[in-house]
């Protein structure tokens, strides 16, 4: 596989940077130094840090796009796709779970993250209803990823009993 793009190189970068040491390290400097890019090329690719910030929220829904289209042909069927990449996806090797991590550091002080994320969570929440007959019903399913996400973040992921019972608890909730 080839080196990536530099875009792709400085959207890495202030990933990392907002990851490791949040929105008070992020510099156009500190960024460009972390992608192994020049200021000016750093500049090339995005003008500022709002640029940058547009960058990062992109990102993180083209990869969840992605992964929904990925969904929409999964072998065990969407939802218990969703369920279980709920908690396989929150592994910090995982670009969509960087991306959010990263969008997730601003999110108090910066209006856009929020919308993203609310979009991001559209996208699924669409996709389930496509796939299950009743709306109350994909609902509940949503915010149950939604929580074995979060769980799965602070570092429950293995163990949820619930990943173990899924085909039952998915028989209660009536989803196939």
């Amino acid at each position: 596989m080839g080196r990536a793009s530099s875009r792709e190189r400085i959207l890495d970068g202030y990933q990392e940077i907002l990851i490791d040491s949040g929105s008070a390290a992020v510099t156009l400097d500190a960024v460009a130094a972390r992608a192994g890019v020049s200021k000016g090329g750093l500049l090339y690719h995005f003008g500022s840090k709002e640029a940058l910030l547009d960058g990062l929220l992109d990102r993180l829904v083209r990869l969840t796009a992605a992964d929904i289209e990925h969904a929409g042909s999964a072998p065990e069927g969407v939802v218990q796709y969703y369920l279980r990449s709920s908690v396989a996806d929150a592994s910090m090797d995982k670009p969509a779970h960087r991306a959010a991590v990263a969008a997730l550091r601003l999110l108090g002080s910066e209006p856009k993250v929020a919308e993203a994320m609310f979009e991001a969570g559209r996208l699924w929440s669409d996709l389930l209803a496509e796939h299950l007959d009743d709306p109350l019903t994909a609902e509940l399913v949503g915010l149950i990823g939604d929580g074995l996400y979060l769980r799965a973040t602070m570092g429950g992921g293995a163990e949820q009993p619930l990943l173990a019972q899924l085909p039952e608890a998915m028989r209660r909730l009536g989803a196939r």
